[in-house]
């Protein structure tokens, strides 16, 4: 069993020390190949249209789907045509070279979570592959406007060329700072200072490091079977009597049970793992007058009927700083 619980506390313990030397061995193997690329000796492949990363040098969710979503979102506004690549992890793409584009009416299980949240909420092109250039060439193809590709995750997928990267941390930081297995860390600590950007939610920047920092804001929450159905999250605690049940499947729920507990609401914790792929029981079993649950989640529960479900958007907010320093190094100036 994985030592995750352990990864993200300040020192090393009982669980992770004795994992050290499988981390040296894992920290010369990452920086190899690093170097390899740098050398030529293993091949990129670069698009015709500027790529911008976002991803992070630890494991798990940090923030990295709501960024993308928000610089789609402004760069649209300011005039461009984004597009988005992903790995469509949970999704059924096909063999290592497929490609597959998601539709607003994609299940879930057929191409991820994440994209299909991306799709819906920004309106931009979003293909999925498990070779990300390949992924970028069939976006291109069915989307020659497009004049920039946004990358979710993919900071150490090293074979697609990119123009611009941001690594995101969330309130954790880098953990106990030390490579995987022993820590979270996918990347030495060294390797923010190859980065353009950092975004760090909570106080999240590693020691050392210049953040942009990010918030994540509740949108209007809805009902999970008729999205008609609003109420503004602020005012959501005040009709609620009893303690609401709060239902996570990302990288780290707790962040979203804190964020709720921030809104005046008291909630019994329900996490699951990421990507979970909900059946109705996981709602059915829990005793709860009302149950919320992430946006993500909601996609893969939308079709179970539980009048108690409601679904808390976020949306991110980042200093303009990010896009200003993305549209001046690779864009340049333009009038929507």
């Amino acid at each position: 069993m994985k030592p995750t619980r352990h990864w993200w506390r300040n020192t090393l313990t009982w669980r992770t020390g004795p994992l050290l030397p499988l981390s040296w061995i894992f920290g010369m193997l990452a920086e190899g190949r690093r170097r390899l690329y740098r050398a030529g000796w293993l091949e990129q492949s670069r698009l015709p249209v500027p790529v911008v990363v976002v991803g992070n040098i630890t494991v798990g969710g940090s923030g990295k789907t709501p960024l993308v979503i928000h610089l789609a979102r402004t760069l649209r506004e300011r005039g461009y045509r984004p597009g988005v690549i992903s790995r469509g992890y949970g999704g059924d793409v096909g063999g290592r070279h497929a490609t597959r584009e998601v539709l607003p009416d994609c299940a879930p299980r057929d191409c991820g979570d994440e994209p299909l949240l991306i799709r819906r909420r920004t309106g931009c092109p979003v293909f999925i592959g498990a070779e990300r250039a390949a992924a970028g060439i069939a976006l291109l193809a069915m989307h020659p406007g497009v004049d920039i590709i946004i990358a979710d995750d993919g900071l150490q997928h090293l074979q697609l060329a990119r123009d611009y990267e941001i690594a995101v941390f969330d309130a954790r930081g880098c953990g106990n700072g030390r490579l995987l297995p022993a820590g979270p860390l996918r990347e030495a600590r060294s390797r923010l200072g190859s980065v353009d950007a950092v975004v760090a939610q909570d106080g999240g920047a590693p020691d050392g490091s210049r953040a942009m920092p990010m918030t994540l804001e509740f949108d209007d929450f809805h009902a999970l079977d008729d999205p008609r159905k609003t109420c503004p999250a602020g005012s959501f605690a005040t009709r609620q009597s009893a303690q609401v049940a709060a239902v996570a499947g990302i990288g780290n729920p707790a962040r979203f049970f804190a964020q709720l507990r921030g809104i005046g609401l008291t909630v019994r914790e329900f996490p699951f793992p990421d990507h979970h792929a909900f059946a109705p029981d996981d709602l059915a079993r829990i005793e709860a007058g009302t149950i919320l649950m992430t946006e993500k989640d909601a996609l893969k529960c939308s079709t179970f009927g539980d009048s108690r479900a409601w679904v808390a958007p976020v949306t991110a907010s980042v200093a303009a700083e990010l896009v200003e320093s993305i549209v001046e190094k690779l864009l340049g100036s333009k009038t929507a």
